[in-house]
Formats: C-alpha cells, sequence, structure tokens
C-alpha cells in the first residue's frame, strides 16, 4: 500500500516565539497571536522529525525602555522597594506561569539578563559585536538623544512620545528613534516630543554610539526578498514589508513651503524634485544614498522647512547610553555603553539555544547543527509589527557575519543561515487594536481562563486565521453589550472550535473506548483496517503535511473539522449497520476501523490540543513515541503493539469510566 504524499522536512529546527517585554504580564495577543501558533508548530515539527531534533525557545526580554519605564512607575506609583532585578524577574515568574497554563511547551523560558542564559547571553553579545567590529561593519557616530532637563537624565525610547515623522505612518505613537509600527527615524523628526517622566519638551543633546551600516545591505537584502517571493512558506506580508525600505531615501515637503525649499535647494545634496500629484499635499526630494537624504534634512531644519521621510534603511543603532542592558565591550576605547535592546533580541534566540544545550550537557558550540547547518531551519513566529527588525536588520546582520565577508545568499561552512519567519497580524480585541499601553485593555491572559479552557482558546485562536489577516477576537465573556452577553441565544464565537472537541471528538474517543469495554474484553481488536478508511486516512495526512509546510494553521482547524466529523459518523452509521446485522465480526470490523480513524484524528489534533489528545493515548495504553510519530506507516494500529498482541489479535485498553470527557467544557458555560 502507497504511503501518503509527504513533504520534506529538515532534520533538526529552531522555533522561536518573539520575546514578551519584562514590565508585565502576558495578555490574550501574546499569548493566542504568537506563543499558541509557535508552540503548535513546535510540537508538529517534535512529532514529525522527532522530539530529539526540534528546540522551541523564548524567553523575557529583560532590557529596553519599556522595562526602565515600567520600573521607574512601579517604584514611583506604588513604593516597590526591589531592584530593577527583582521587578524583572517577577514578571517573567508571572509569563512563565500562565505560559505554563497555555500548555506551551517550550525547552526553555528564561530572560535575557536572568541566571545562567543571562550570561551566556552577555557572553555571545560580545562575541555578535566583535564579530560586526572585525568585519568593518559597525562605526561610532555622535548623535542627538533626548534629555529631560527637569529630571537631569538622558530620556530612551518609550521615556519620549509623540507622533512618527514618517510619511503615510498610521501608528498611535511616536517613540524616542521608532514608532509602535516599527519605523525608525532620526530622534530629531519626533513630532511634538513630550517626556514621559516630567511632561515636558525634551531637549536634545549629543551621545556617541555604535552603528551597523545596514544601508550598506541594500543590495543584498534585493536579492535576498526575491529568494523570499519565491518561497511558498514566507508569507507574502513579509517581502512585502521588506521591500518598503529598500526603495530611494525620500523627503516630503508640504507644497506651501517650495519657495522656502526653491531658495536652499543649491545647497543641498543632488536630488531629484518629483513635482506633488493631483490632490496630493506634498512634494517630493529623492536622493541616491540615505546620508546626503540626512545632510538635506539637516538643511531643510535649519531653514524651518518642516517634512517627512519615507522608509528607508538607515544605520541600525547597536548600543545605548543606558545602564540597565546587555554591556558593549570596550572597542576603540568607547566604553561604558549597554547593546539596545532590538538588536541584542534578535541574537537572543541563539543565546537560548546554547543555554539549552548547557542545560543538557551538550557542548555549547553545537547550537551550530541549529543555526548552521544546511539540514537545519530556524521557524521565527513574529508579529507582523516586527518585520522591519526580523525582516530587514536580522538578514544583514547574519549576512555581516559571514566569514570572509562574502555575504552570500547561500552560506556555508560556519556561518548563519537565514531563518523562516512566519509573521502574523493583529489579533484585535473585536474590531479594535488592543494594548495594554493604549486606549484599548486588552483581557490578560490569565483572566481568559476564568470563563474558557486552554483547550477551547487554543483551538479558537488557530482557527482564526492570523496568518491571513488581522482577525477580531470576541469572547462573549468580555461582551460590553450586557444584554448580548447574557442573553443565551447569542453564541460565544470562542465556543465554535471548542464544540468540535467537547462534542463531536468526544464521542468519537468514548465510544471506542466503551466498545471495546463493553463487547471486547477492555480490548482493542486488531487487524486491517477497511480500505475506505485508510485513503481517507492518507488523504487527511497529506493535506495536513502540505497545510504544515505552508504554516497554515487556521486550515488546519478546517481539516480536521471535517475529518472528526468523517470519522465520528462512520462509527455512527457502521455500528448501527452491526447491530442490525447482529453481527460480532462486523462489530469487530468496525472497532479496528474507528480506533484506526480515532489514532489519525488524535495524531493531528495533538499539536493543537495536546493533554486530551495524550489522555487518549493513555487510556489506548500506547507508547506516546510511536503513536505520535509521524514514522509509522499508518496501514493499521498493529505497528503500535507488540508482537504477542498482534499474534493474538488483541490489544488491552483502559476501561473507561462512565461521562469521562477528553475534553472538558469550562464550569462557567454549564448553566
Amino acid at each position: 500500500m502507497a504511503r501518503f504524499t509527504q513533504q520534506s522536512w529538515p532534520q533538526r529546527a529552531v522555533v522561536t516565539a518573539g520575546m514578551p517585554y519584562g514590565n508585565k504580564g502576558l495578555h490574550f495577543g501574546h499569548v493566542g497571536g504568537v506563543f499558541v501558533p509557535a508552540d503548535c508548530f513546535a510540537r508538529f515539527l517534535r512529532d514529525r522529525i522527532g522530539a530529539a531534533n526540534v528546540l522551541f525557545v523564548s524567553g523575557t526580554d529583560c532590557y529596553g525602555s519599556p522595562i526602565n519605564e515600567g520600573f521607574r512607575k512601579k517604584v514611583e506609583d506604588e513604593g516597590f522597594t526591589g531592584s530593577i532585578l527583582d521587578y524583572v524577574q517577577a514578571n517573567h515568574d508571572a509569563q512563565k506561569q500562565t505560559l505554563d497554563a497555555y500548555d506551551i511547551s517550550l525547552d526553555i523560558y528564561e530572560g535575557s539578563g536572568l541566571g545562567r542564559a543571562g550570561e551566556i547571553h552577555a557572553s555571545f553579545s560580545a562575541d555578535f559585536i566583535k564579530r560586526l567590529y572585525d568585519n568593518g561593519y559597525l562605526h561610532t557616530a555622535e548623535t542627538m538623544q533626548f534629555y529631560d532637563a527637569e529630571a537631569q537624565t538622558f530620556l530612551n525610547g518609550r521615556q519620549v512620545q509623540g507622533f512618527c515623522p514618517v510619511q503615510g505612518c498610521k501608528g498611535e505613537k511616536g517613540y524616542a528613534d521608532e514608532c509602535d509600527m516599527g519605523h525608525q527615524y532620526d530622534p530629531a523628526d519626533l513630532i511634538r516630543p513630550i517626556s514621559s517622566i516630567t511632561g515636558t519638551t525634551p531637549e536634545l543633546r549629543p551621545v556617541k554610539n555604535w552603528y551597523f551600516d545596514l544601508p550598506g545591505f541594500t543590495d543584498y537584502l534585493r536579492d535576498y526578498v526575491k529568494l523570499q517571493e519565491q518561497d511558498s512558506g514566507v508569507r507574502s506580508v513579509v517581502p512585502e514589508t521588506v521591500k518598503e525600505f529598500l526603495g530611494t531615501p525620500i523627503i516630503f515637503v508640504k507644497n506651501e513651503a517650495y519657495d522656502a525649499y526653491a531658495a536652499i535647494k543649491d545647497s543641498i545634496p543632488s536630488h531629484e524634485y518629483i513635482a506633488a500629484e493631483q490632490g496630493k499635499q506634498s512634494f517630493e526630494l529623492h536622493f541616491s544614498n540615505i546620508y546626503d537624504r540626512d545632510e538635506a534634512r539637516d538643511a531643510l531644519s535649519a531653514a524651518g522647512i518642516r517634512f517627512r521621510t519615507g522608509k528607508a534603511l538607515t544605520p541600525f543603532r547597536i548600543s545605548g547610553n543606558i545602564d540597565w542592558g546587555v554591556p558593549v565591550p570596550a572597542i576603540e576605547g568607547v566604553e561604558g555603553l549597554t547593546v539596545w535592546c532590538w538588536p541584542e533580541s534578535l541574537w537572543a534566540p541563539i543565546s537560548f539555544t546554547m543555554a539549552v544545550q548547557d542545560e543538557r550537557g551538550l557542548p555549547q558550540d553545537s547550537w551550530r547543527d541549529y543555526w548552521c547547518s544546511d539540514d537545519a531551519r530556524v521557524y521565527q513566529f513574529i508579529g507582523q509589527d516586527n518585520i522591519y527588525f526580523y525582516g530587514v536588520a536580522q538578514p544583514a546582520l547574519w549576512a555581516a557575519t559571514q566569514e570572509n565577508n562574502e555575504r552570500s545568499l547561500q552560506p556555508t561552512g560556519g556561518d548563519l543561515r537565514q531563518t523562516q519567519l512566519i509573521a502574523n497580524h493583529h489579533m484585535l480585541l473585536g474590531n479594535k487594536k488592543a494594548s495594554s499601553s493604549g486606549a484599548v485593555k486588552p483581557p490578560s491572559a490569565d483572566e481568559l481562563l476564568d470563563h474558557y479552557t486552554t483547550e477551547q482558546l487554543r483551538a479558537h485562536w488557530l482557527a482564526l486565521g492570523l496568518d491571513q489577516r488581522s482577525v477580531g477576537f470576541k469572547p462573549k465573556a468580555f461582551e460590553d453589550d450586557e444584554e448580548k452577553k447574557n442573553d443565551p441565544r447569542v453564541s460565544d464565537p470562542v465556543l465554535k472550535e471548542g464544540a468540535l472537541l467537547t462534542k463531536v471528538f468526544n464521542r468519537l474517543a468514548r465510544s471506542c473506548l466503551y466498545e471495546a469495554k463493553n463487547n471486547f474484553d477492555c480490548s482493542m481488536p486488531l487487524g486491517a483496517p477497511s480500505p475506505e478508511v485508510v485513503e481517507r486516512a492518507f488523504e487527511a495526512l497529506t493535506n495536513y503535511d502540505a497545510i504544515m509546510a505552508k504554516v497554515e494553521l487556521h486550515s488546519i482547524m478546517s481539516l480536521m473539522d471535517d475529518y472528526i466529523r468523517y470519522a465520528n459518523q462512520y462509527w455512527s452509521a457502521e455500528i448501527k449497520r452491526a447491530e442490525e446485522e447482529g453481527s460480532m465480526e462486523v462489530r469487530r470490523q468496525v472497532l479496528i476501523d474507528s480506533c484506526y480513524l480515532l489514532w489519525i484524528c488524535t495524531l493531528l489534533m495533538h499539536p493543537v490540543v495536546p493533554s486530551g489528545c495524550e489522555k487518549i493515548c493513555d487510556y489506548l495504553q500506547l507508547d506516546p513515541a510511536k503513536f505520535f510519530s509521524w514514522d509509522n506507516s499508518f496501514e493499521s494500529m498493529e505497528e503500535l503493539c507488540a508482537a504477542e498482541e498482534r499474534a493474538s489479535g488483541a490489544h488491552a485498553v483502559k476501561e473507561l469510566p462512565p461521562r469521562t470527557d477528553f475534553f472538558e467544557a469550562h464550569p462557567s458555560q454549564f448553566k
């Protein structure tokens, strides 16, 4: 019998799930938008290529201005007396507890500044920065940084709020040098900056920092994005977003400022003037490189001309001037700097991989088997807001560390391989983007578990289709309209997929085990399943494998809804026929077929709702390592059983107590 059609998979894999900031617990977007999809895929890979070959890594982002600002407010508003490390550790512990509650099966969840993982990360960061410097891609530059004269301190990141100067940006907030949509810009361009510490307008004072020559990788990134466009496993939003930053550096100037521009145009670097199109409010100045654009920007500012800049590659800041951060090694006599949180968070998953290997007693250098090998793959689950960092800065940084400065799209030897980005769109709360720092406050992931089970939420979030578009999460338990909230005639969208579990899937599993108990001496009969059943199983396996290759997780739920219902209907129809005919032989074949269908259903749902599926495996008394492995031929369940069981034609199962559920409804749902 032919096997199902299989996809090509790597021998080893790393799955990452971003890094939540260490200034708070996790809201539903953190868990449902990134961690659950990443966990589903990591669990699938463990079943598909072997658990020993898969690492699922993440951790708390311990550094950055959100942490500094959160700590400051905790001290000032709540009288917190601990250190900033104590503050981060407490938030990390809360995050870890939440992830455990959602069955997130990370091999490591530590912190970029905590414990052994933090030590490894500091060491690896120093090595990485030295490699960039030795290869000639780092330079120092004196730039302007915001300074709060009243508080007598430099401000970083989230301690400054204004409006993004990038033309067309729809972000709600602009911070010191990036907005909440990930756009990078010079601090001097931030519109109407305000210090979050004192509420005053901050000054700009000069500071020296290290910068990475990101504009020098424009051609490399253009070639790289072409490869992404040809890869069916890369979601289109990734190359589309990356290309937005690879165009010509542009300055947009209001039409009414044309005369002022004309008076100084000969004093600014060579550029192309593009008149405003009909109905547009600004004309454009196009430059051949970012450095000419920045010189022109300074000239326009000096002339009092207001402008906005377009998306473009700018030098990528590597260091910062705050104490709480990973130390930058002393180079060229420059000391006392720390690594800006975004660069070090890009290579933090490598540090976490090293920490896992260290914990297992393996050589730290074995991380290269996962990150630098042609037969391995790194899958990084991210939010679409972070594509600039993972899809633009990271590929260039990886290329910049190559031996001999080759900048090869196909590196060899010990060089870092480029990763596969799996970017999800926003998960909205209803129809609005929710943010703990915005107007619409999201429910915490912990609060949701007061109303729904982990399995219900995991299945629902995966079905939403965040790989396709931004989607509203609309839990009835958090409905603002009290009439709708309490009306039993209004269905809860979150329970749609849960009904497949609590009703249909439960029924299939119970039917098989009760039949084994009542008519086959608590045993599962062994034998060849019917050809129709095997054909449908191979079709499901083939489609599932292909869907996972594209990481289209919402399609998994659609496929499994159809397949589980088919399996349940098959049982119902065939057991009815067996009873009508009064034939134990027919009854035996029906149970062989239905247990086989249950096996395939449970295997395929295992990444989605692992706990209930593992409970089914336990009651079937089968080895989980075999039961959930894709190395089987899937011709019959005999391959899961011992030789003596195959000889006797039966495999003993656990007795299932009455009214046992493998997938339970939440207690609040019984009314």
